[in-house]
């Protein structure tokens, strides 16, 4: 039960990630690929911005699972 949980939860971060828009929120606070330095390819602020561009590039995989998820919940009660 503790491990369901924890896998919802952490589709809920992919979902939250996935529906940032890259012109309207990301690019006004520098968080893109293009504005990324090529020397700091392996800062925390990098490896959040590659995760975003990674849940946003897999939004196909994404709505499978979400379809999946709410299946097993409908029929699991």
């Amino acid at each position: 039960m503790l491990f369901w949980a924890f896998l919802e939860g952490l589709l809920l971060f992919a979902n939250a990630f996935a529906i940032l828009n890259e012109d309207r929120f990301l690019a006004r606070r520098g968080w893109t690929l293009a504005d990324m330095p090529r020397e700091g390819r392996n800062s925390l602020k990098a490896q959040v911005i590659g995760l975003i561009h990674a849940c946003q590039f897999l939004r196909l995989p994404l709505i499978l699972f979400n379809i999946i998820t709410i299946i097993i919940k409908l029929l699991s009660g």
